[in-house]
């Protein structure tokens, strides 16, 4: 099984944070492909910047080393995933979700998300 994590599910199950879901955190622990959108540690960088984030230690050495500990890879941006988007419906407007909802339906590649809104979205998500 392969899983696309969205940024919070991402963040939460680093930092062992309880809102992430006990079904997410397995589904997470158990999962030999794990994937991370570019949109994601771009909104986390944004935030940051904005002063509406903080991380323990300073970005670039906390991402290098948490996607290399817990072996998640990076989904590049394909021409397929923006493709996608030219015909995603807008049930949800945040361009940082929207990309990781065109990521996961190109792939066809399970969401770890506590957003239902992705539910309007023809993905399966975790939580």
């Amino acid at each position: 099984m392969k899983l696309l994590l969205d940024t919070h599910a991402f963040l939460w199950f680093l930092l062992d944070d309880e809102r992430l879901s006990t079904p997410a955190r397995t589904a997470i622990e158990q999962t030999e492909t794990l994937y991370l959108s570019p949109a994601s540690h771009w909104e986390i960088a944004i935030k940051i910047a904005l002063g509406k984030y903080a991380l323990p230690e300073p970005f670039a050495p906390f991402m290098v080393r948490e996607l290399a500990t817990n072996n998640i890879t990076i989904l590049p941006i394909e021409i397929s995933h923006t493709a996608q988007l030219t015909t995603l419906p807008f049930h949800h407007r945040d361009p940082f979700d929207r990309l990781i909802i065109a990521q996961s339906l190109a792939e066809k590649i399970q969401v770890v998300s506590i957003d239902s809104k992705f539910d309007a979205y023809e993905i399966e998500r975790v939580w």
